[in-house]
């Protein structure tokens, strides 16, 4: 799903910037990727999705 139209970022690519470059937050994704500086209506949607992958991701380590 697109997250940000005016880049054409999806969720999937927000997640696995998380997960390759260890972005926590709106302010370190957009150091790998252009979201966000346009219109902003992404930013809300971005954080959400940033903070599901990083709790994914950690309950998934625990686990293993």
């Amino acid at each position: 799903m697109y997250v940000c139209m005016c880049y054409g970022v999806t969720d999937k690519a927000i997640m696995q910037a998380v997960e390759d470059h260890g972005a926590g937050n709106l302010r370190e994704l957009r150091e790998v990727m252009e979201i966000g500086s346009q219109c902003g209506k992404c930013i809300s949607m971005t954080q959400q999705i940033i903070d599901s992958t990083i709790i994914d991701e950690s309950l998934f380590r625990e686990v293993c």
